[in-house]
């Protein structure tokens, strides 16, 4: 019996023999998720004004970002939210916790009866509270205001708790977040203090989500080779890296069928796709394929979202999706029904 496109994912992310790798392709491609997110607030409205060449928008945690018109898409960040210590204790924190912002995700997901469902998170307290403060003034709080952070943490935390809960009512299968941990060679900062400070967050917020039935996917852009140990152990089911070459393919294969740990990946932004060699792009896809995926399941292939923001052309990232599709069925177990899948050609 063919599988379902959730059953393809959920057997990926357990490494429990999936006919199939996963894939999440945007462009009328094949596409096994279902993806869904809070509606927007009724309490809070935008705001987005321009001087001077420049584009200034507060988002809702009322952080004032900055771009360059006609250059940049998000910007940095200019004025955080929180710029005295003060503030924390009437800080008007968003709604991302109400209700009413669910209902929309709980329809998507209660009419969806194929896909896998996954619904997004804002971030875990570090991507949230390094804008709160800015990226520069947060660092000096880890070591300098740990009273402080602390409690920012803490509440930061809570609300996300909270978010989780609403989405495992809304009838979701996983969440997926972002958080950019590493430069390209090392993380943000010492591996002695994401345990001490992180390791207790992210070990809570994985724990409420698997405890909900939920898996959790994680996104980190850079280099995380030194916790990627402690991710798995505190519950994340499945790392999105876009630059799996900072690893070593091989290398990074043998950790995360170790550890376990689906992962969701592209063809590298970095190294291949944009080098637009064809020959290159095919073959690293279906290497992927052998080495994360045989013989039992653990990669998804998706896609990178912005093309124009690596200088990729659409072509060359049609040579990646086709070489993930030739290549992604996997060996079956004695006595299962080879798969029959009619869009492979497509």
């Amino acid at each position: 019996m063919e599988m379902t496109p959730r059953e393809i994912i959920k057997r990926n992310l357990s490494f429990s023999y999936p006919q199939r790798i996963g894939l999440a392709f945007d462009r009328g491609r094949m596409n096994d998720f279902c993806w869904s997110g809070v509606t927007p607030s009724r309490r809070w409205q935008p705001r987005r004004w321009s001087e001077g060449g420049f584009e200034y928008y507060e988002d809702e945690w009322r952080n004032v970002w900055r771009r360059i018109i006609g250059k940049s898409r998000g910007g940095e960040i200019y004025k955080p939210a929180i710029e005295d210590w003060n503030q924390l204790k009437e800080y008007p924190w968003p709604d991302l916790d109400a209700p009413e912002r669910y209902a929309e995700a709980t329809k998507i997901f209660s009419e969806e009866k194929e896909k896998y469902r996954l619904a997004g998170l804002p971030g875990f307290p570090f991507a949230i509270c390094r804008y709160l403060r800015k990226m520069e003034t947060y660092f000096q709080d880890l070591i300098l205001e740990r009273e402080n952070i602390t409690r920012l943490h803490h509440q930061v935390t809570e609300l996300l708790e909270r978010m989780i809960l609403n989405y495992a009512r809304a009838g979701c299968d996983g969440i997926f977040f972002c958080e950019d941990w590493g430069t390209q060679e090392r993380l943000l900062v010492s591996p002695e203090m994401w345990r001490e400070i992180f390791k207790p967050l992210f070990r809570r917020l994985c724990q409420t989500a698997r405890e909900s039935g939920l898996d959790v996917i994680m996104h980190s852009c850079g280099y995380n080779w030194e916790i990627l140990d402690d991710l798995a152990e505190v519950g994340v089911s499945c790392f999105q890296f876009d630059q799996p070459g900072l690893y070593g393919l091989e290398r990074l294969a043998a950790k995360l069928h170790q550890l376990k740990v689906c992962l969701f990946s592209p063809v590298d932004i970095q190294q291949v796709l944009p080098t637009g060699n064809r020959v290159l792009i095919e073959n690293e896809a279906s290497r992927m394929v052998q080495l994360f995926a045989h013989p039992h399941g653990g990669f998804i292939a998706k896609n990178y979202p912005d093309l124009v923001g690596i200088g990729v052309k659409e072509e060359w990232d049609q040579w990646a999706y086709q070489s993930f599709v030739n290549s992604m069925f996997l060996p079956q177990r004695k006595g299962s029904c080879p798969p029959n899948d009619k869009r492979a050609g497509q």
